[in-house]
Order: C-alpha cells, then sequence, then structure tokens
C-alpha cells in the first residue's frame, strides 16, 4: 500500500482511454450534445433558456444543420454539467481541440495539489483514508488503510487496485464486513449515480461486475443491516478485524474548481469512527499492527 501519492495508474489508465477515443470513430457532435442534454433530462427550451440561445438554434446544432463554435460546445457543455473529459471529446467531434490538460500527478505543474493530496492523507491520521481516480482505482493511502486489508487475496492487491472490487469481492473485504449486504447497497447505488452522471463505460462495466458478487447476509453469516443505531443519517461501514468491529462512515473530498482531467477525476475517500470505541481502537492501533488481519473465529 503506497504511504503518498503516485501517478503510475491515472497517468497510464487515462491516457489509453484518450487515445482509443482519438483513434475509434468519433460520433458527430450534435448526437453528442442530445445525448447528454437527455441524460441530465432536459428539453430543448430548458436547456436553450439555461444557455441563453434559441430553441431553434439547439436544434439545428443537435441535428447537424448548423456547426458550433468552440465557445458554443464549452457554454453548452458547462450547462450541461458534462465532464472535462467529455468535454474534451465533445471539442474533438466539433473539429476544436481539446480545451483541457490532463497531466500526470507526478507533473510539477500539480505538485501544489499533489502536496494537498498528501496533507489530507496524513492528516486524518489515525483514521483510514484513501485517494480514488474516476474509475475507483487506488492513488494513494495513509498509513492506516494497510493494516486493515490482511488477510485478503493477493491477486486483488495487484496494481491497479480497485477499491470497490477490493470492497465487495469474495477474496476481499467482504467476508469481514458485518453488514455487508447494507454497505454493498450503498456502494452499489453510489456507482450508479456515477454512470448516470458521468456515461463511462469503464464504471458501466466495474457496475455489472460488483453486481454479480455475493452480496446477502448469508454470504459473511452478518446481519443484512447495521445492528447498531446511527439515528439513520449515515450508512456505516462495520469491518471485523481482531481488536473488534470497527463503525465507521465517509466523507469524499474532491478539488472544487479543477481545469486539469487528472484532478476533476481525483477524489479523497476519509472514513471517520462511527462511535468511541471504534475511535479508542484505532488510536490504540495507530504506528501498530493492532487491527491487522482477519477477523478471528
Amino acid at each position: 500500500m503506497p504511504p503518498s501519492i503516485t501517478s503510475e495508474v491515472i497517468g497510464a489508465g487515462s491516457e489509453v482511454d484518450y487515445r482509443g477515443r482519438m483513434l475509434g470513430s468519433v460520433r458527430p457532435v450534435g448526437d453528442l450534445l442530445r445525448d447528454w442534454r437527455q441524460r441530465r433530462r432536459l428539453s430543448q427550451l430548458h436547456l436553450a433558456l439555461e444557455a441563453e440561445i434559441s430553441a431553434r438554434h439547439l436544434s439545428f446544432l443537435e441535428t447537424g444543420r448548423a456547426r458550433p463554435s468552440r465557445e458554443m460546445v464549452l457554454r453548452l457543455a458547462e450547462h450541461l454539467q458534462v465532464p472535462l473529459r467529455e468535454r474534451n471529446a465533445m471539442l474533438n467531434a466539433a473539429g476544436y481541440a481539446p480545451a483541457f490538460a490532463e497531466r500526470p500527478l507526478d507533473d510539477p505543474a500539480l505538485a501544489s495539489a499533489r502536496a494537498a493530496v498528501e496533507l489530507v492523507l496524513k492528516g486524518h491520521e489515525p483514521f483510514p483514508a484513501l485517494a480514488v481516480d474516476r474509475h475507483w482505482t487506488l492513488v494513494a493511502a495513509n498509513r492506516v488503510v494497510a493494516p486493515l486489508l490482511g488477510g485478503i487475496d493477493a491477486s486483488l492487491l495487484r496494481p491497479p487496485v480497485n477499491v470497490l472490487r477490493l470492497s465487495l469481492h469474495p477474496l476481499g473485504l467482504a467476508p469481514r464486513i458485518a453488514n455487508l449486504a447494507e454497505w454493498r447497497a450503498h456502494l452499489l447505488l453510489r456507482l450508479r449515480q456515477q454512470v448516470d452522471a458521468t456515461a463511462d463505460p469503464g464504471l458501466a462495466g466495474l457496475l455489472n461486475e460488483l453486481r454479480s458478487y455475493p452480496g446477502a447476509a448469508e454470504a459473511t453469516g452478518g446481519e443484512p443491516r447495521s445492528v447498531r443505531d446511527y439515528a439513520g443519517i449515515v450508512v456505516p461501514f462495520e469491518l471485523r478485524t481482531p481488536a473488534g468491529t470497527l463503525a465507521l462512515f465517509g466523507t469524499t473530498t474532491v478539488f472544487g474548481t479543477p481545469v486539469d482531467i487528472t484532478l476533476s477525476e481525483l477524489a479523497v475517500e476519509s472514513f471517520f469512527p462511527a462511535d468511541a470505541a471504534t475511535a479508542e481502537i484505532l488510536r490504540r492501533a495507530a504506528g501498530s499492527a493492532t487491527v491487522e488481519g482477519a477477523s478471528p473465529d
């Protein structure tokens, strides 16, 4: 488990994806505009009003009867909340150069952002935190994460490590998640929302894979839902360890105004103790292997 951030996963994966798009068939920009508008469940009139253009002009753009300017593509993409990666694809389809760079994380231009991520990860200790890319591939983690992964099949820990696969695979953390059915439902819902928002085929494939894993309570012998009371405000992540069952809830941190694709797709997942017992276990375990390994029988 890397203690600091690395660009190997994001740099390689995104480059292959982007080149594949560039070398493959390019759909007309009008088709892409219509697809994103329909994905956002907006009428032509609604989008036209938001973008301050006529519905007739938008119709002409979608049908190919008019060619959008570079500024128009970016304006419509902004109102449609199209991810930066897909905005570049729209510009390419319209015959324009990409507007958003995609730098590796070790690029000097991203030094401040990289330092910020490392600061967040380290500052969150003694509680676990990790950084992932758009496909939930592990980019970095603080020192608390590695001891929690004891007993996981080695094949799931070979880079690139997918965090969701690691969590729900029968050879991963799944057998130790006390409320597996509940946590699985939460992760699948979140992933489905990401697929709806981004139209990313990689995420769609991951969702189908994760849905094929067993997720019922009988898969672990645990309870389908948490037996603890969290006042109905969070879905807990309850992980069995030799030191006791950890009850955690998560938060997600993203860059607020990124204009680089890599940064726009980077997220820090931080876990906080949901009860005093979990906080005490993690504080005691700081710098030790107390919570390492599978749950005792």
